[in-house]
């Protein structure tokens, strides 16, 4: 029986066709990862437990079959239901590794791959051009290495959520999962780096990136500051530390965020906003002295941007050439002509689906989807014999 999996064959992208990828992986994190990798054209085998990723249920929405969710980060994959309490299964997991394939990524529970073989070095020692991509929660030394992590606690522990929120309110989390998704991200970096290694010297590598050391490089410019004055960033609701005017302003309609972080811009934005004397006035000079002073200038524009509409003011400003932004929705974004001319939407093969393709194109064409998302054990006899394949 063929292991290929259907394709659609109008792909016009798939630098890593002949790339074989395990995914030994759950949730965002790694599938995020192996995703990217997919789009691009490895071939992806997803193992999962008997009762299949936990992605597969977070929800509603669902979408044929699984959550919408699940089925954004796993189209392209195949499934196959491994057993990690039974040795045959992981033997036989162990197997198509050496055999089949380049690249292995993992984001179980820390300590699960080393009790059963699995685990990067032990998999690199049996495979010299393996690449083994460890997603952890803490990383790999220290204190909490053991502990498993998500997307909110790390968002709590490295210190993004002490910064993003309006002041003198609780804290809150970014919607987006930008610390699952920031290390799927980097998990490619590590990749994509020892895949050109390899090229030179055929070696592989473990490539270790963790949740947590990518909480901390997404808040690496704000610690930055703290770091040279000692202070504690606070909360800048729409706004940025050490930019002024550079925030989100209240219309009779919706809202605007108005980037004027120049004095250059800060003195078209005077103008558009009819206050030339503002940039006479020594509280507004300049940028430093403006953040010094930036609660009197925003109560100054609050109070002047409510009196018009979203739409206005756009206009207004980007007449000026100032930098600014209606705050969309989702379905705005969804529905903007720049996003319908960039085709970022993608239909799957064989569904009704439609996702967001890659953010990424390769001689002016985006990577597309090749088939659709796989259901739980679909693919068992890629690695598993006829009478082993019981999901």
């Amino acid at each position: 029986m063929s292991t290929q999996l259907p394709t659609n064959p109008a792909t016009p992208v798939q630098p890593f066709a002949g790339l074989v990828v395990v995914e030994l992986g759950h949730s965002v994190a790694a599938p995020f990862a192996a995703h990217i990798l997919s789009e691009l054209g490895a071939k992806v085998v997803k193992i999962e437990k008997k009762d299949g990723d936990d992605a597969r249920k977070w929800g509603p929405p669902f979408w044929e079959g699984a959550s919408a969710l699940f089925q954004a980060l796993n189209r392209n994959k195949a499934s196959v239901v491994c057993d990690f309490h039974d040795p045959a299964h992981v033997e036989a997991v162990k197997s198509y590794i050496q055999a089949e394939a380049d690249v292995v990524l993992q984001n179980l529970r820390p300590g699960q791959v080393e009790k059963i073989g699995i685990d990067g070095p032990t998999l690199c020692a049996a495979k010299r051009g393996l690449i083994y991509c460890n997603l952890g929660a803490f990383g790999s030394e220290g204190p909490l290495k053991d502990r498993p992590g998500y997307d909110p606690l790390m968002q709590a522990f490295g210190g993004i959520m002490s910064t993003t929120g309006e002041e003198g309110r609780p804290a809150v989390r970014v919607g987006a999962s930008i610390v699952d998704m920031g290390t799927g991200l980097w998990a490619m970096i590590g990749i994509l780096t020892a895949l050109y290694e390899r090229q030179k010297t055929g070696l592989g590598r473990v490539v270790d990136v963790s949740l947590f050391e990518t909480a901390t490089s997404w808040v690496s410019l704000i610690a930055s500051q703290y770091l040279a004055s000692g202070q504690l960033p606070q909360k800048q609701g729409s706004g940025a530390a050490g930019i002024a005017p550079y925030k989100a302003y209240a219309t009779c309609d919706g809202e605007i965020v108005v980037a004027a972080g120049s004095d250059g811009l800060f003195k078209r934005l005077a103008h558009a906003v009819n206050h030339p004397e503002w940039l006479d006035d020594p509280r507004f000079v300049d940028n430093p002295t403006r953040v010094q002073h930036q609660l009197a200038l925003y109560g100054l524009l609050d109070a002047i941007l409510l009196t018009r509409d979203t739409q206005t003011w756009v206009t207004c400003f980007e007449d000026a050439g100032i930098p600014c932004s209606a705050v969309q929705n989702i379905g705005q974004m969804v529905a903007h002509p720049q996003t319908q001319a960039l085709k970022l939407i993608q239909d799957v093969p064989g569904t009704d689906m439609r996702f967001f393709g890659l953010p990424l194109r390769l001689d002016g064409q985006r990577p597309a989807s090749r088939s659709a998302p796989p259901k739980l054990g679909e693919h068992q006899h890629m690695i598993f014999k006829t009478g082993e394949t019981k999901v």
